[in-house]
């Protein structure tokens, strides 16, 4: 991975952060499809990634409290296994409008890097299996190439395994 600088108009929350962690990265942009039923499988598709390496970002109400789960595009997440991970009992969905007033983010290019504010997050224990992953670099048509391990540490994550299928 190379360059840790921003190309013309891709600078976001999520590479600023990472530029500032000074972590290696690699920036990869995509004409995104509107159409898409999932923005992270049409990702993978069009940077010709294996989805299992492309993970969503997803955010979810664990006993009330707002919770990043960062899973694989080729999979869902498993709400009982995250309220498990996260400490607590139960977990839903969050509503998208509440997703993106709490991350700055619109849905579809939710980082977990970057976030408005710091909110709790959990990543799929199965990231661990790739030397990189890809994750959105905060716009949808972006996405950021980093290390598992820069994933976790810039994220204060827990690994777990919350994701199905």
């Amino acid at each position: 991975m190379g360059s840790r600088k921003s190309k013309g108009g891709q600078g976001t929350p999520a590479t600023l952060a990472a530029a500032k962690a000074e972590i290696g990265f690699t920036l990869h942009p995509y004409e995104p499809d509107p159409a898409a039923e999932s923005y992270g499988a049409a990702a993978a598709r069009a940077l010709g990634v294996p989805p299992e390496r492309v993970f969503k970002t997803l955010l979810a109400e664990v006993d009330g409290a707002l919770t990043v789960a960062v899973v694989p595009v080729s999979g869902s997440l498993d709400l009982k296994a995250l309220a498990a991970a996260a400490g607590g009992k139960k977990a839903r969905m969050a509503d998208p409008k509440v997703a993106e007033r709490a991350t700055g983010y619109v849905v579809g290019g939710i980082s977990p890097l970057g976030q408005r504010r710091e909110l709790p997050t959990v990543v799929d224990e199965s990231v661990s299996g790739f030397p990189t992953v890809y994750v959105s670099a905060g716009r949808r048509g972006l996405q950021i190439e980093l290390a598992p391990a820069d994933l976790v540490r810039l994220t204060a994550a827990t690994l777990a395994a919350i994701a199905r299928g």
